[in-house]
């Protein structure tokens, strides 16, 4: 952990990717103690969500060698919200889209909404949590400027297709470029035929992760969908090249456009 001047860094690597911490902050003992306990909360997860570790409780739940009423009441919650989301997004969100249990399409967004809560709850109000490129974000920046949130380009390397700005957001982008394919259809168990990318913004993450992830499932539904659902603004790059966005989506371009901002 780091203290640059005004504010806190850290980045971890814990579920298989990089998580940073950014807390813009006056430095606190209160502060420096959450960020410790947001780090080992996000080893937690892994401990209990991976599905690549055999000893993992939802690995154990999924071979049925442990029962949903015996797990803990945070693994409960995951369930209950991966259900949320199967109806929310009419079945495209599943949290067993081949058969076997895997929430790994929300649990991210859940663990950063959490260590970014950790955080909140010992003062700190000007925080960016990424979790592999998903981003809970609260506050400012700076004094009088908001959060600005760099889309990486998924078919040109080193650029950026969108800029993303606002004060209090969640940013969750699906795609193939990072992970390679790994979505699937859930009504068909073959590989999704989404965009090349998709950023879903809200204001929790642990909702916009997973509606990122529904929403390139549905691939030529998803802009009407992400058009009428409340609270929530999408953005894309088709397999083209082409891009889209959703009317009221918070970026520098839509808001020199005049159209809405975060």
């Amino acid at each position: 952990m780091s203290d640059h001047g005004r504010g806190l860094r850290h980045v971890e690597c814990a579920m298989g990717t990089v998580f940073s911490f950014d807390i813009r902050d006056t430095p606190t003992a209160a502060i420096a103690s959450a960020l410790h306990d947001a780090v080992a909360w996000l080893h937690h997860v892994d401990r209990v969500f991976s599905t690549f570790r055999a000893d993992s409780v939802i690995s154990r739940l999924a071979r049925g060698e442990t029962r949903r009423e015996d797990c803990s009441s945070e693994v409960r919650e995951v369930l209950d919200l991966c259900t949320h989301a199967g109806r929310a997004t009419g079945g495209w969100f599943s949290h067993t889209p081949d058969g076997v249990l895997d929430p790994s399409g929300l649990v991210k967004g859940w663990a950063v909404e959490r260590a970014w809560q950790i955080l909140r709850r010992a003062g700190a109000r000007n925080i960016c949590v990424n979790g592999g490129g998903d981003l809970q974000l609260s506050g400012e920046s700076a004094p009088g400027v908001p959060w600005s949130i760099g889309i990486a380009h998924p078919r040109r390397p080193g650029e950026l297709c969108t800029i993303v700005t606002g004060h209090d957001l969640a940013i969750a982008t699906s795609g193939t470029a990072e992970r390679g394919t790994h979505i699937l259809d859930p009504y068909t168990g073959a590989p999704a035929d989404g965009p090349a990318s998709l950023t879903v913004v809200g204001h929790r993450l642990t909702m916009t992760d997973a509606y990122a992830t529904a929403a390139f499932a549905m691939g030529g539904r998803a802009r009407n969908w992400l058009e009428h659902l409340d609270g929530y603004e999408g953005f894309a790059i088709l397999r083209d090249g082409r891009p889209w966005r959703t009317r009221g989506f918070p970026s520098v371009e839509s808001r020199r456009a005049g159209k809405a901002g975060g």
